[in-house]
């Protein structure tokens, strides 16, 4: 058995396949969010309910036309959404790339008791979702509606070993989960590949959300 003499004086670990998660506050989030969450409580009742919708358990959603009538406000969460696209997008030089987003949006509205099942973005290279009003939840844990991710390299080594995991920085969440507690006024923007959901909302109030997607326009 090796000493620890005898072990390499220098080991070099790289983190291989990083996923992309940007986190963003916005600017002015306080006078967008009266506005927008007026907006969406009256589309709400305008629309005529539809028979699903998509990955929610329960919960509403907009038709994808958000921004034909999300007004101003929507327009720069929208913009702000574009923004940081380009910001998280390269060519394979590592030089900024010039890319002509073409998006669609929807809003979400989320109850006591409704949740969203794990889905994808097909067709889409950024997704993203603002939140308007996080329902209580950034302040009290126990109304749940954390924003969740699954790891894309699947079960990892819980498959075979569910007690170990990698060491180092993030090492302990390889095949489990990511949890975001939902904050009012945070954009969240990921790949669409990623696999994600919402939990349970457990609060008596309305957790009410902007969701978007960015593709490459043709």
């Amino acid at each position: 058995m090796l000493s620890e003499e005898q072990m390499p004086e220098r080991v070099e670990v790289r983190n291989a396949f990083p996923t992309p998660i940007a986190m963003a506050m916005l600017p002015d989030a306080e006078k967008l969010n009266k506005q927008l969450k007026k907006l969406i409580l009256a589309r709400e009742k305008k629309e005529t309910p539809r028979d699903t919708y998509d990955s929610n358990i329960g919960g509403w959603h907009s038709e994808r036309n958000f921004p034909e009538w999300g007004g101003s406000a929507g327009d720069q969460v929208i913009e702000t959404g574009r923004l940081l696209a380009d910001r998280m997008t390269a060519s394979r030089t590592g030089r900024p790339a010039e890319v002509a987003w073409q998006a669609n949006a929807w809003a979400n509205i989320n109850r006591q008791g409704h949740s969203n099942e794990f889905h994808v973005h097909p067709g889409c290279y950024w997704s993203g979702v603002y939140y308007v009003d996080d329902g209580g939840c950034a302040d009290d844990k126990s109304l749940g509606g954390e924003f969740v991710i699954m790891d894309p390299r699947g079960p990892g080594p819980s498959m075979y070993a569910p007690s170990l995991c990698f060491h180092g920085p993030g090492g302990n969440s390889v095949g489990a989960t990511e949890l975001l507690s939902p904050r009012t006024g945070i954009m969240l923007m990921f790949p669409s590949w990623l696999s994600h959901g919402v939990r349970p909302y457990h609060g008596g109030g309305e957790r009410i959300s902007i969701a978007f997607n960015f593709a490459v326009a043709p």
